[in-house]
């Protein structure tokens, strides 16, 4: 019987070179949300390499910039596929799900899935869990294409662009996913004076001129997609950087690591009721006899009957009633 490592987070420094990085794998936690889409009927396997690679890139994201709230990476445009999301909670929870409108091909890199008329976006959204009164979330939105306006195939791309054009900081980037694993590798140049956070400092003055950070970018760029999805943190590291010296953290896994959590609940849910109003709620009742909602992230099923409805707008009710979640 094969057992399935759990998923984990490297963080390591280049001593003596303003360079950090980090590796992720996601095992468990991806082919759990793989798993539980199966219910509602699998993707596309373009749309599954591009869920995991999101999925990756949204832990790698939120690690390095420690923020106290939810990490939301978003792609959305004009193609088949309409929206791709991936959303990572501080604690490293992790869940992903897409909106497919149309026919993807077998071999459909990002432009032939969400830019086939050049109207394609990225966005990143930081949400605060402890919001002060009127504050918004932060959100960036890059397009996907470069700035010579070529269309860019891979997220990677759009990624290294985002953080070039929003945080002036050089970053390397490899992502990769197949129905086991969502891997990825992050090097980035540390900047030269306090933290690099999306939404933060500005370091356009370096750009490009880290000889250290090009040099160890250089080597990052010369793994595969198949060796990051194959080989061991261990082996992908010495094999990268085995003549550079390497900091090592202790690895995140299990409960401190990356794994799949969903934060739908069915008080969301009647909230959500709530927000549509009575009215459009009963003639949802009359015309099924009861509202049922499933989560696009991982299946769960919440019905609402004719009593469970009269309770949610009752004055006084602060919590929906307490009937099935289905997952």
């Amino acid at each position: 019987m094969n057992i399935t490592p759990p998923s984990e987070l490297h963080k390591f420094l280049f001593e003596g070179l303003p360079v950090r990085g980090m590796l992720v794998r996601l095992t468990d936690a991806w082919q759990d949300m793989l798993r539980r889409r199966e219910q509602a009927g699998s993707y596309p396997a373009p749309v599954r390499s591009l869920l995991g690679q999101m999925a990756a890139a949204g832990v790698l994201m939120q690690s390095n910039i420690k923020f106290n709230g939810a990490l939301v990476l978003q792609v959305f445009g004009d193609g088949p596929v309409k929206l791709a999301v991936a959303e990572v909670q501080p604690d490293l929870a992790v869940r992903a799900t897409a909106k497919v409108v149309g026919e993807v091909a077998e071999d459909a890199q990002l432009e032939a899935m969400l830019n086939v008329h050049g109207q394609g976006r990225c966005a990143i959204t930081l949400d605060p869990k402890d919001k002060l009164p009127g504050q918004q979330p932060y959100q960036g939105v890059v397009p996907l294409h470069g700035d010579q306006r070529e269309p860019l195939q891979q997220l990677s791309q759009v990624l290294e662009h985002y953080m070039l054009q929003s945080e002036q900081l050089d970053t390397r980037l490899i992502l990769a996913a197949n129905d086991e694993v969502a891997a990825g590798l992050l090097i980035q140049r540390l900047p030269v004076e306090g933290e690099g956070n999306i939404g933060g400092a500005r370091n356009e003055d370096d750009i490009g001129l880290s000889e250290g950070f090009n040099r160890v970018a250089m080597l990052a760029a010369t793994l595969t997609p198949e060796e990051l999805l194959t080989l061991d943190a261990e082996t992908v590291l010495h094999r990268l950087f085995w003549e550079e010296q390497v900091l090592r953290f202790e690895p995140l896994r299990g409960e401190d690591g990356p794994r799949f959590a969903c934060t739908c609940s069915r008080e969301r849910v009647g909230q959500m009721l709530r927000g549509l109003g009575r009215e459009e709620v009963d003639d949802i009742i009359a015309e099924q006899g009861r509202v049922e909602i499933s989560c696009d992230f991982c299946g769960a099923h919440y019905h609402f009957d004719t009593v469970d409805v009269g309770e949610l707008f009752t004055p006084g009710q602060n919590h929906p009633p307490s009937s099935s979640a289905v997952q």
